[in-house]
This record gives C-alpha cells, structure tokens and sequence, in this order.
C-alpha cells in the first residue's frame, strides 16, 4: 500500500508553504501528493506547483492528484486538456479524480448550470469521453452533458493519465470497477472500505475486466494535537460538513449523496439527533461537541502524534493508496507538519 498526504484550503497555508511542505513529504517518504478540487486556487497549477518543490528532494518528483474535481467545474475536454499537460509535465506521475459534486441535488445544478440529466448518466459521459482523449482516441459523443464531434487531444505521444472515480454509494462504485483506472473513496470505516471494494469488483468484472486492475484510493482525515478536545471538535467539524448536509436538507436530499453515505455506515440516529440540535439554533461548535468521539473514530483519528499511525493503518485496510487528509485545530504550517511526520511511512 502507497501512502500520500493530501492537503487543502482549510489547513491555512501560503504557496510558498506549500512548497515547503511538500519537498518535506518527499523526505518523510510518502509516495504522493493530493490536493481537492473547489472553486479556490486552480488545482492543476497546485500539483504542478507541489510536484515541482518535491523535485528538490526526489529527482521524478512525487506522485501527484486531484482527488477529485467535481464535474460541474470543467468541460471533458478541458479536464483531459489539463490532465494530459500534467502528466507530460510530471512524467506520467499525475492521477486525475473526477466526482459528481453537488449535481444530484437541484441547487447544486443551478449553482454551476449544469443540464438534465441523471447524475450517473453524466458520471459515465465524462468517464468515457475523458479516458478517450487521454488515450489519444478522436471522440464523438452526444449526450445530455457531453456534445462531441471529433475532437482529439493534439498531444503527441497521447498522454495515458489515470483515471479515477469518485464514488459513494453502490451503483457509482459498480461504475467505477466497469469504467475508471480506479476509485476514490472518502469517509470510510474499514468494513465500507471492504464492502466499496467489493460493489466496485462487481462492475468490473461485468466489463471484463480483472478484479486487481482497478485501484482503490481514499482520504484518511488525520488531527494531530496535544490539546485532545481542539482535535475532536476540528475532526468533527470536518466530518459533519460533508455527514448533515445544508439545513433543511428534504428526505431526498438525505437519500443520496454524503449524507446517505453516512447512514449507510450507521450514524443514522447520531446525525438524526445533531440535526435536531442544528434546527433548534444550537451552535456549529456546540453540534461539532455533541459528536461521539468513537463515532469519530470510525472515519478518521484525532488526537497526540504517538497514537496517529497505528490508527492510520487500521483506517487503510484494503486501500491500495491511503492518503494522509490533514485536518487542522490551529491553522498553520507547524499543524500540518506535525500530522505529516506523525502519519509517515514506516511510522506504523
């Protein structure tokens, strides 16, 4: 198993932190470095930028990723276009994660005008059409997202870039196996890791294809702290931003996305009772408290640098890339380094 680090806006870094940062993972030996996708920094120009400062310590550079950018953001063209001009920059060492975002909901669509459409209708447009252009096929496609007539990379040789999926619920795994290089989880206990994995081989095998030939990447969220509490309530933030959903969310909302996925996994009652308490004006931080720490557990580790890499390999098992998603309770580049040393390689 592959261990990357993964960071992101909230954990308060500047670019030339980043950099810094990241020639660090390459001397504590992960093996990749992985950036979300929002409507922030571009994440392409960030890999770049990590890839490049990680160059100081490893010749090739470390491995690099989006996992994932949601669709909604960019054309199938534009995201091989990006894809392709990464992997040749990087030397084939860049992997490309896709996710539906927030379009199986209405306000989601609207937000970024995305058309009709069933989500995995979409999901499976984009899949094809960029695996394809990055495979140096000419592409003609119609479809309610997709309109291609066509239309070839002009990258010359073709840019193979990996492919992934990001995938929660049982028919998008089952997609991913059929369709994707592999798939990126998010929020998983071991057993759900398991039972991903095995919705995932379903799909591949009704494809043809062999069980091992789709990888299975996933985000571990890590706090690292002295102060125990700071790190509970930062991880239990992080996990009921994506688990509860907005207010007022409708028994639909509730059926699908992050929010199924967590029920899924059994934090039915829990989440049922923080909503409560979120509909009764409680505050963020007061919600965030009422979360239970071994609930917490389940998905993620919070707490001293002694205990993290132990809790890191239980949280992997099954995973061919476990990447190290740094949660903050102090904003800032000593937080992060003391997660990235407390989750090296070798550490466990």
């Amino acid at each position: 198993m592959e261990v990357g680090v993964g960071l992101d806006g909230t954990v308060g870094l500047s670019l030339s932190e980043e950099a810094e940062l990241s020639a660090e993972a390459a001397r504590l030996g992960y093996a990749s470095i992985w950036t979300p996708e929002g409507t922030g920094y571009d994440s392409f120009q960030i890999c770049a930028h990590r890839w490049a400062a990680s160059r100081a310590v490893v010749a090739e550079g470390l491995g690099t990723g989006i996992s994932v950018s949601p669709v909604a953001l960019r054309t199938p063209t534009s995201l091989a276009m990006s894809a392709g001009t990464m992997s040749a920059v990087t030397g084939g060492r860049f992997v490309l994660g896709i996710g539906s975002g927030a379009i199986h909901s209405p306000a989601g669509r609207r937000t970024f005008g995305t058309g009709p459409g069933y989500t995995l209708d979409i999901m499976r447009e984009y899949l094809t059409t960029v695996r394809g252009l990055l495979a140096g096929e000419r592409i003609t496609h119609d479809g309610p997202t997709a309109s291609l007539h066509g239309v070839s990379l002009a990258i010359d040789p073709p840019p193979r870039t990996p492919v992934y999926l990001g995938a929660l619920g049982p028919r998008m795994l089952r997609l991913g196996g059929e369709l994707a290089d592999g798939v990126a989880l998010n929020w998983c206990t071991p057993d759900q890791v398991a039972w991903s994995r095995e919705q995932m081989t379903g799909g591949a095998e009704s494809a043809g294809r062999g069980p091992g030939s789709v990888k299975v990447a996933e985000y571990i969220r890590v706090c690292v702290d002295d102060d125990v509490d700071a790190a509970r309530r930062a991880l239990a933030r992080a996990v009921l931003g994506y688990a509860l959903g907005p207010r007022g969310a409708t028994e639909r909302d509730r059926r699908s996305g992050y929010r199924a996925h967590f029920e899924r996994m059994g934090f039915s009652d829990t989440l049922a009772e923080l909503d409560a308490m979120r509909e009764r004006g409680a505050s963020s931080d007061d919600v965030a408290d009422a979360m239970p720490a071994d609930e917490l557990r389940c998905v993620g580790y919070f707490g001293p640098a002694d205990g993290a890499a132990a809790e890191l390999g239980r949280l992997a098992r099954g995973l061919d890339t476990a990447i190290v998603r740094v949660v903050v309770a102090r904003p800032g580049f000593d937080s992060v380094l003391a997660t990235m040393r407390a989750c090296a390689p070798g550490r466990g």
